[in-house]
């Protein structure tokens, strides 16, 4: 039970850097100045939802990269 938790506690922080990372990322883009003043709120808004987005996939294919690999083991085990 408590690898559970350890593990649920890992997840949870691999969620948040890598939407932290993505919204970084996509803040970088600077795609700002391309919406008109009007429509700013909604555009921030937009960006932190398709950060989150974005995030949650890197995240959760990450987390299943290092799962397959952490597997690989019952291969080649007898």
């Amino acid at each position: 039970m408590k690898w559970m938790g350890i593990q649920a506690i890992l997840t949870v922080l691999s969620h948040f850097i890598f939407i932290g990372l993505a919204f970084s990322a996509l803040q970088s883009l600077r795609l700002d100045r391309y919406i008109v003043p009007e429509r700013q709120g909604k555009f921030k808004l937009v960006l932190v939802l398709f950060s989150v987005a974005l995030g949650f996939l890197c995240s959760e294919f990450f987390l299943s990269f290092v799962d397959n690999i952490r597997n690989f083991s019952y291969l080649f085990s007898k």
